[in-house]
């Protein structure tokens, strides 16, 4: 006969819930909230003195091109950096999960670059790949390749894509290794013995297997590349070359705490949380359909 824990106070399991729900009250709904509110009002930029204006700062802010411009970099920025970090990460966790001589050397080598502050990361590929002094750049200059993330924008987006990546891929290691090391060998040593080939064994078992851990690092990694590379790109070239590494994140930081203008600040911050929620709820709602549990 089967037994069933039974609290005897009512209170304690919200005395459980309390100190997560007061977190998440003080630092997400109560910002958000002042967001909200703030983005129909306009306010000087002391915030000293508001006026209530309605909708004028969303129809001012989809009336700018910048805006447009800062949507379609994060558009690629994110999509780059997602993919990459997804990608790298899960060859190198298919290779740490075999039997290699110094594997746990190599495993928490692959695992510090996560410690590394996001503006840190940043500056460390600036100085790598900087146009005159950079270990990397040099020979790049010397072979013909007139590489300058200072006045190419391409070269700017292609070099905080590169820092974001080394950033989040060890991230992205810890949990493919983890989701790796939890299936069953037999299981893979059945496709082998069935004549199924490496390549064969992976997509058909390997990854199956890990899309619970792939579509929890999809949205992890999606929020982190809306939010957290915020650091990287003010470190490395602050939205420039010509605002050709703006994403939205930056721009509502340069508008609202650079210019000033809080009202469309405020906008902005509920624009870009109403599509980081959209695209949540959507692979919610689709990519699930086909992780298997």
């Amino acid at each position: 006969m089967e037994k069933s824990v039974v609290f005897n106070g009512r209170l304690l399991p919200y005395l459980l819930l309390a100190p997560q729900l007061t977190i998440t009250l003080i630092f997400f709904y109560w910002p958000a909230s002042q967001a909200i509110r703030q983005s129909f009002l306009r306010e000087d930029a002391f915030g000293l003195n508001s006026e209530f204006v309605g909708l004028e700062n969303y129809q001012a802010l989809f009336a700018q091109p910048e805006y447009y411009t800062a949507i379609g970099t994060t558009a690629v920025f994110s999509s780059l950096v997602t993919v990459l970090s997804l990608g790298v990460a899960l060859l190198f966790a298919t290779q740490a999960d075999k039997n290699l001589k110094g594997g746990s050397v190599y495993k928490t080598l692959m695992i510090w670059p996560y410690a590394v502050a996001p503006a840190i990361a940043g500056v460390l590929w600036f100085f790598i790949f900087h146009p005159t002094l950079g270990t990397l750049a040099r020979p790049l200059r010397l072979m013909g390749f007139d590489w300058n993330p200072m006045l190419n924008g391409t070269h700017a987006l292609i070099l905080v894509v590169m820092a974001a990546v080394w950033k989040q891929v060890a991230y992205n290691f810890l949990f493919f290794l983890a989701g790796l090391q939890a299936i069953p060998k037999s299981v893979i040593e059945a496709g082998a013995i069935d004549g199924a080939g490496p390549l064969r064994r992976f997509w058909t078992i390997i990854f199956p297997l890990l899309s619970p851990t792939t579509f929890f690092l999809l949205v992890v990694n999606i929020v982190y590349v809306f939010f957290e590379t915020f650091g990287i790109i003010d470190a490395v070239t602050s939205g420039g070359p010509a605002g050709s590494t703006t994403t939205m994140v930056y721009k509502v930081f340069a508008d609202g705490r650079l210019g000033g203008d809080l009202g469309s600040s405020a906008a902005q911050s509920v624009v870009l949380m109403v599509i980081v929620i959209a695209l949540t709820a959507i692979q919610f709602r689709y990519v699930e359909r086909k992780v298997q549990y």
